[in-house]
């Protein structure tokens, strides 16, 4: 990682704060300080407001979680964002998701991802790619999951573009914990 690494003893009130709301909320004790959240310890003014939004899009949202996970790791392969997209298909994979279009992702190959699962992956690629989802798409989505469902998965998508580029920026890794799902980038 470039950042400078901080113990839990050397964290200052604010920092501290931060890490406390991390790990006595949803994502409980077991995260610390790795991903994302070392870097939003160490910039407490924008970590904390950053790591509850993440809260609320990973644990409060109505989506259905195999087609939130199928968004996430959609961007982090896109992004080839080791952290992200280690950390989240295991999620994925708990979500129902099949392995194979997730490794296909992973590889960078088109998945064939099966129903509504493909929708959100299209309407993942799309912004990603485009910065926008054509009118079929969109509609096609909305029909499937509703207005709320569709604004909670498009800030899902600008969400972990926001982690993925912090995650790339200070080349945080993976854990001990993880396979490394892009070992040729650094």
């Amino acid at each position: 990682m470039r950042l400078s690494e901080l113990s839990e003893a050397d964290l200052n009130d604010k920092q501290r704060a931060v890490l406390d709301a991390i790990t006595t909320g949803p994502r409980g004790a077991g995260m610390g300080m790795t991903g994302p959240f070392g870097v939003f310890v160490l910039a407490p003014h924008l970590g904390e407001p950053a790591q509850r939004l993440g809260g609320c899009i990973r644990f409060r949202t109505s989506l259905p979680e195999n087609l939130k996970e199928v968004a996430i790791c959609t961007v982090g392969a896109f992004h080839r964002s080791k952290f992200e997209f280690a950390a989240h298909v295991r999620l994925a994979q708990a979500a129902g998701v099949s392995t194979e279009p997730l490794e296909r992702l992973r590889k960078g190959e088109p998945p064939e991802f099966e129903g509504d699962e493909a929708l959100a992956w299209r309407v993942a690629v799309q912004l990603l790619e485009q910065h926008r989802i054509d009118d079929q798409t969109y509609q096609q989505m909305v029909s499937t999951i509703g207005e709320d469902q569709m604004i909670e998965l498009v800030m899902t998508i600008g969400y972990y573009c926001l982690i993925s580029h912090t995650l790339n920026a200070f080349q945080v890794q993976v854990t001990g914990q993880m396979s490394d799902p892009f070992p040729h980038m650094t």
